[in-house]
């Protein structure tokens, strides 16, 4: 079994992202890619801050800017391309705000999620993933250890069902002292296992400046010892990139001592042989 879990429904022009499409041709788009490369089943994760019923718990200028769709009309697209025979599960990029978890959790209940997929995007209101965000003022260290606190805190949180790219903290190439790398991924990856919260192994991070898989695989290694589950994801923002790279990811959850992947529904997960 081959899974992406973890899609952004968009539409495209010369190849370069679009505007979200919730639209059922805009998911039939993505799983003829998927078919094309050999993916069972994939999975619509739009990020939450593209929806007015998330609009009350957003602060951050680049999230608020982007609120314009209703949640209702992204669940009927991909329930509508699913009621068709299309190997799709509706799920949602749920971002991690400390403190607010339960109003958020209350807020999604009543949707028929397939599973939610927790993402670390923000420290104290700043982004990790843009600059100057989050890396002015601070050491490289306080960063690293402040990220994997909120990871592992997601993860125990019972909000998310799946730790999207662990370790995006690494996105611009800068690290701590091994020790410090070590001390991170052993917080985080015992979180994920006690929770039974799967981590994802994202192709993403190839793309990035860091040129590397998310997450890395002395933490992928460590996630496995102690029983975390895992999913593979392209974090396809156009169909074109569904399922990119995937012999990478493959081959790197088998280094890891993966031979299954989790699979979701309902919010329940099960484990299905990899490849």
């Amino acid at each position: 079994m081959i899974v992406d879990y973890h899609l952004h429904l968009r539409g495209a022009a010369n190849g370069r992202e679009g505007p979200v499409e919730l639209t059922a041709a805009a998911v039939e788009r993505f799983v003829e890619q998927a078919a094309a490369r050999g993916v069972d089943e994939i999975a619509f994760t739009e990020h939450m801050y593209y929806f007015r019923q998330a609009e009350p718990f957003l602060d951050h200028p680049y999230q608020r800017s982007r609120v314009a769709h209703d949640l209702d009309d992204y669940c009927e697209a991909v329930l509508a391309a699913r009621a068709k025979g299309l190997p799709v599960k509706l799920a949602l990029e749920v971002e991690w705000l400390p403190g607010r978890e339960d109003e958020l959790a209350e807020a999604l209940g009543p949707y028929p999620w397939d599973f939610l997929l927790g993402s670390v995007h923000l420290l104290d209101g700043e982004a990790v993933d843009l600059e100057p965000g989050v890396w002015e003022g601070s050491t490289v260290e306080e960063i690293w250890r402040r990220y994997f606190a909120e990871l592992a805190a997601l993860a125990r949180s019972g909000l998310a069902d799946v730790l999207a790219h662990p370790d995006l903290v690494k996105i611009f190439g800068r690290r701590p002292a091994p020790e410090t790398v070590e001390a991170c991924h052993e917080e985080a990856a015992a979180a994920a296992a006690e929770a039974g919260v799967a981590v994802e192994v994202s192709t993403a991070g190839l793309r990035k400046p860091v040129g590397e898989l998310y997450p890395d695989a002395a933490f992928l290694v460590r996630c496995r010892e102690l029983g975390a589950g895992a999913t593979l994801a392209s974090d396809a923002h156009v169909a074109q990139d569904v399922g990119r790279d995937f012999d990478a990811a493959l081959d790197h959850l088998r280094a890891a001592g993966y031979d299954t992947v989790t699979v979701l529904a309902g919010r329940e997960a099960r484990q299905e042989p990899l490849g």
